[in-house]
């Protein structure tokens, strides 16, 4: 099987619904980002074999395939470039980068776009179906549904609640943690962790036109006490709208491509995907399915939740990442270490390139600082080829860590993704400013993500 690489991921500044990217158009939005990845990657437009767009409410300005939308849109795609719209929900554009892979690996295409769009101010979530039933043109739940649930209402805001009684975190705790991803986010900014992964977007503002370079979601003066004192949205409830994912515009694109492209083209990879996995669970608390994706993929994998260097955990709502935490037993300090989607938003079809392009930056802002410049870092072998396998590969090979060359190997710490029962093991490179693959100093880490399916949704209050 042939190998696939991310070449790049970016993503815009999320936008608050009604914000600073209320008045651009979603195939607009999307197209930016697109065109800013063949700019950044220098990649011939023309050998571009397809573009997969993730996008959730396929209606109104969303509608008649986006995807194909935005490409059209573009300033460098021609118009014989393909594209599909895809919607696994909010695993929409985390799925658009396993399609690219899967087509990648199967040497059925060498170059594919991952990419992901949604305008929540424009396409409110849940308005393809909302809109449709109150026209009395019918409902989503089919007979046979109603039949195997009965008197199921698919609610995420219901999986929340849930979730958090069923593994006993208080609103206090929660409190703390939505605070802290605000922290997270605010202090990121500040430094500009988020700088390599962001595509300014022009914008007309009343002082002009200004570039939306920055989340607009985080809190920068947040307060445990403000956070505390958001209402509940259930009486007998725990969670407020300040303890949930901001409703949020943006896109994200990642570029996959075969190693012959790397060569032909001369790019320098960011990371190699190395394994690729779905699950799906229980419809009705919904968003617990991370916790078992998880086992699911370190089991997979060979490796321990102690081998991870970084995780990600959508923060759809605070009880799921932190019930995550709770089932784990991962240290916290990992987690969302530039803070989440309560403080960055949540733009559905777009989050899950938007998830891998800040864990991939991330992972090389702190391998940089972390790992000189040695050979191989984190239990791995070169290759012949300049190849890299990661630790999860060598031991699905039968190879035992202890048996490679010494001065080969350093420890095995490695990078996560988990949400929404999709996973996709990775492995970051980091290429000590010489490019390409025929080079012999670069360091890696592995990232194992997960994103769960996600079957209904219906409209929840967000913050």
């Amino acid at each position: 099987m042939a190998d696939a690489y991310i070449v790049d991921a970016v993503r815009t500044a999320g936008g608050k619904r009604g914000g600073r990217l209320a008045d651009v158009h979603p195939v607009d939005l999307a197209a930016q980002t697109l065109d800013a990845l063949v700019e950044r990657t220098g990649i011939d437009p023309k050998a571009v074999d397809d573009v997969i767009m993730g996008c959730v409410s396929q209606a109104g300005q969303q509608a008649m395939q986006v995807g194909r939308n935005a490409v059209l849109a573009t300033r460098h795609l021609p118009e014989s470039t393909p594209a599909v719209t895809i919607d696994r929900q909010c695993g929409s554009s985390q799925q658009a980068i396993q399609f690219a892979a899967q087509a990648v690996m199967s040497g059925t295409q060498d170059v594919v776009i991952a990419s992901g769009v949604e305008s929540m101010t424009r396409v409110p979530m849940g308005s393809s179906a909302m809109f449709h039933m109150k026209e009395g043109l019918g409902n989503y739940k089919s007979p046979g549904l109603e039949e195997k649930y009965p008197g199921v209402q698919w609610s995420q805001f219901m999986g929340a609640e849930m979730m958090a009684k069923k593994h006993d975190i208080s609103k206090d705790e929660m409190d703390r943690f939505a605070l802290a991803s605000h922290q997270k986010a605010a202090a990121a900014t500040k430094a500009g962790a988020f700088d390599k992964e962001i595509v300014p977007i022009p914008i007309q503002t009343e002082d002009g036109e200004q570039m939306h370079t920055v989340d607009e979601g985080i809190r920068f003066d947040a307060t445990l006490e403000g956070i505390a004192g958001v209402k509940l949205l259930s009486p007998d409830g725990r969670i407020s709208a300040a303890l949930a994912s901001q409703i949020c515009d943006g896109s994200s694109a990642a570029l996959i491509v075969s190693e012959a492209m790397l060569k032909e083209h001369g790019l320098t990879p960011l990371a190699r995907i190395v394994d690729l996995t779905v699950t799906a669970g229980d419809p009705v608390i919904m968003l617990e399915e991370p916790l078992f994706a998880t086992d699911k993929a370190l089991k997979k994998a060979g490796l321990s939740i102690d081998d991870i260097d970084l995780y990600e955990v959508n923060e759809a709502f605070a009880p799921v990442p932190m019930a995550w935490l709770k089932h784990t037993g991962a240290d916290p300090d990992k987690l969302n270490v530039n803070g989440g989607a309560i403080a960055l938003g949540h733009p559905l079809g777009a989050s899950g390139t938007k998830l891998m392009a800040t864990l991939v930056h991330a992972l090389h802002a702190r391998g940089e600082m972390a790992v000189g410049d040695e050979l191989v870092h984190e239990g791995g072998v070169a290759l012949p080829e300049q190849r890299v396998v990661v630790g999860a590969d060598i031991l699905g090979e039968g190879i035992r860590p202890d048996a490679l060359p010494r001065q080969l190997v350093s420890g095995v710490p490695v990078s996560a993704v988990y949400n929404y029962g999709r996973f996709q093991g990775l492995e970051a490179l980091h290429h000590q400013g010489l490019g390409g693959l025929g080079h012999d100093h670069f360091h890696f880490h592995a990232q194992l993500r997960a994103h769960r399916r996600r079957r209904q949704s219906s409209v929840a209050a967000r913050g």
